[in-house]
C-alpha cells in the first residue's frame, strides 16, 4: 500500500482517469458500430463526422493510438461513400 500522501492522491485520480477513459473508449465504439448498421448513405454521411471527431478525441487525449484514429477514420470514409 502506498505509504505517502501523493502516492495515495495519484492512485485516486488515476481510478477517476480510468473510469472517464473507458467510458469515453465504449462510447466511441458504440457510435462506430451504430453508423456501420446504417444502410441509408445520407444518415450515415450526417453522424460521419460526429463520430470522426469522437476519434480525433480520443487520439488527442492518448485513448488510441494516433494510428489506429486513422486507420478508423479513413474505413468509416470508404463505407459510407460506398453505401
Amino acid at each position: 500500500m502506498a505509504n505517502h500522501k501523493s502516492a495515495l492522491k495519484r492512485i485516486r485520480s488515476n481510478e477517476k482517469k480510468r473510469v472517464l477513459n473507458r467510458y469515453q473508449h465504449k462510447t466511441t465504439r458504440n457510435a462506430i458500430k451504430a453508423l456501420r448498421l446504417i444502410e441509408d448513405q445520407k444518415d450515415a454521411a450526417d453522424k460521419l463526422p460526429v463520430v470522426v471527431a469522437m476519434i480525433d478525441k480520443l487520439a488527442k487525449k492518448n485513448i488510441i493510438h494516433a494510428n489506429k484514429a486513422s486507420n478508423l477514420k479513413s474505413k468509416l470514409t470508404k463505407h459510407v461513400a460506398a453505401l
